[in-house]
């Protein structure tokens, strides 16, 4: 006789398996019943025979995960394999061995297989995390009971004043269990004074990957399941809350700073965090799975067009040409998928923008960080708790105008602000600069006619697309590879219009030749031998530049924009 031993939420239960097919799954008619948001109605299929035990996979939403590792139809068990089903760990070994067992360990792999990660931290998980995890809540709560946030703020302590005093009482606490010998052996009493530390007044778990530079995005998807991105590829980390009211207290703590807030009324928003790492929450009802935060991490250091070389993202000729279409004030769209890069390469191109020009950027949630001394940064503004009070990104594009701007930059145009945009940019305000998402440069000019339409505005189709060739000069198209790698693929002159049909043409593009090893994409981006339609106007606006940029065959390595002074 099989025994099943199913650990849900920390609790652990076991009961008999006899042969047969039991079917896994949220339904009622399943034999065992997962009840949770994340599992599928009929999830998986354990089939259970006297010679061997096998669990298959029925096209899942989130999956089947033995081990840690996501399985590709079906896999056959032992009795030290840890089955995953949302955050459900299953387990069957014969009745024998579960008896003679003192302890199961019963915690899946944490993470994917990485470069950077030793083969140590490969292993199974033990029960000292849920040790860990049930000393630190006690922590916590003793923390709460001896220190009064609300009679010190009243006070006017400041925020370094409510830190001081809380690591000072977490000191304390902890000294007081070890003294008394009650501190569980194999626990770091350092280690947990951070930890508790990090979840009364910083963000908790997340505080660890924020500080890895490796760690490019965070994704919160409940109290046990944190993800993060690492070299453009999605593991799941060891990284875990204690309970969906801790993932709440994080988002709390983004949101509140900003005069933002995030309830049941409300229940999801946008925000950043201070080093200008976007973030999104979203909880209950919307996100059944429980609270979510997805994090995007903004490296430390603002990346060059020299960074961009090395890492293959473009090369030198197009470096030089953007520079070229930055100083000459085209109007310039960067387009992609999410996670594509397109704000990291706004951020790049605005550094190419003269510091004598006044900017004036708008963005949803502030994440651009421009060099130039005379900048002034809009921020929209959600609805406050009666729905009234918003300002839209159209608002402060339409505000802008009266604001004397030489460029604007908008962070993303998602709806009606495109025509606004286009018309700013037919208006006198050349140079501007703006994102969209689209998946190639021809997808931009039909997203860009749908968000127009959606301004309220009935346009005629020919109209619309007048504005969009004679406002648009440049599209650069970026898009994140197979491989994870993030790449510009394309760099297209919008030229005119003919007939109804917008004329483009590729000045640069990538071309794939083939994978490497690891499944690394190997191609070259280069120019395509068209030279842009403005090139000839070049000498009588003071700038030379070498027409050897737009040769295919030649990849010079030195500036070949120089302006005159």
């Amino acid at each position: 006789m099989k025994v099943l031993t199913t650990v849900v939420s920390g609790e652990r239960r076991s009961q008999p398996l006899p042969d047969g097919n039991w079917f896994v799954g949220r339904s009622e008619l399943c034999r065992i019943r997962l009840d949770f948001p994340d599992v599928s109605e009929r999830h998986a299929l354990l089939s259970v025979s006297p010679a061997r035990v096998i669990i298959k996979d029925l096209n899942s939403s989130n999956g089947t995960y033995v081990n840690g590792e996501l399985i590709d139809g079906e896999a056959v068990l032992d009795g030290s394999m840890v089955v995953q089903i949302g955050e459900s760990m299953l387990r069957v070994s014969d009745e024998e061995s579960e008896m003679a067992a003192p302890r199961v360990q019963e915690t899946a792999v944490a993470a994917a297989q990485d470069e950077s990660v030793g083969e140590d931290d490969q292993t199974p998980l033990d029960p000292l995390r849920e040790l860990r995890r049930n000393v630190q809540e006690q922590i916590q709560k003793e923390l709460l009971k001896r220190m009064d946030m609300k009679r010190l703020t009243l006070q006017g302590v400041d925020r370094e004043g409510l830190e001081e005093t809380a690591r000072a009482k977490i000191r304390q606490i902890v000294s007081e269990v070890v003294d008394n010998g009650r501190f569980p052996e194999g626990l770091d009493p350092e280690r947990m004074e951070e930890d508790v530390f990090n979840e009364a007044m910083r963000l908790g778990p997340l505080e660890d990957l924020l500080a890895d530079d490796s760690v490019s995005e965070i994704m919160v998807n409940g109290p046990r399941m944190v993800y993060i991105e690492r070299g453009g590829k999605l593991q799941l980390s060891d990284c875990q809350f204690t309970d969906d009211a801790s993932v709440l207290a994080v988002i709390e703590r983004i949101v509140a700073p900003l005069g933002r807030r995030i309830d049941e009324s409300q229940p999801d928003d946008d925000a950043r965090l201070p080093d200008g790492s976007r973030v999104n929450a979203i909880i209950a009802p919307l996100a059944l799975s429980g609270p979510t935060i997805t994090i995007r991490k903004f490296a430390k250091k603002a990346l060059t067009p020299g960074d961009f070389i090395r890492f293959g993202t473009w090369s030198h000729n197009a470096a030089e040409f953007m520079k070229l279409c930055v100083l000459l004030r085209k109007n310039i769209i960067v387009a992609g998928g999410t996670g594509s890069g397109k704000t990291t390469l706004l951020n790049l191109l605005s550094g190419y923008i003269p510091k004598t020009e006044r900017i004036v950027t708008v963005e949803d949630a502030a994440e651009l960080r421009l060099q130039q001394p005379h900048v002034v940064r809009l921020e929209a503004r959600p609805p406050n708790i009666e729905g009234k009070g918003a300002v839209t990104i159209r608002d402060l594009v339409k505000n802008c105008l009266r604001m004397r701007p030489d460029r604007i930059i908008v962070g993303e145009c998602r709806g009606g602000e495109s025509l606004d945009m286009l018309q700013a940019m037919n208006t006198g305000h050349d140079g501007s600069l703006t994102t969209v998402h689209a998946n190639s440069p021809r997808d931009v000019i039909s997203r860009l006619e749908t968000m127009v339409l959606m301004s309220g505005m009935e346009l005629p189709s020919k109209a619309i697309r007048e504005q969009i060739a004679s406002a648009v000069d440049i599209i650069i198209h970026e898009s994140r590879l197979s491989d994870g790698s993030r790449k510009v693929v394309a760099v297209t002159e919008v030229t005119g219009l003919e007939g109804n049909q917008i004329v483009m043409q590729d000045i640069f593009a990538f071309t794939q030749t083939g994978v490497g090893e690891n499944g690394k994409i190997i191609g070259r981006f280069r120019p395509t031998g068209a030279m842009p339609s403005w090139f000839d106007q070049l000498a009588g606006r003071g700038i030379k530049c070498d027409p050897r940029m737009f040769d295919p065959d030649c990849e010079l390595d030195f500036d070949i924009v120089e302006e005159r002074r």
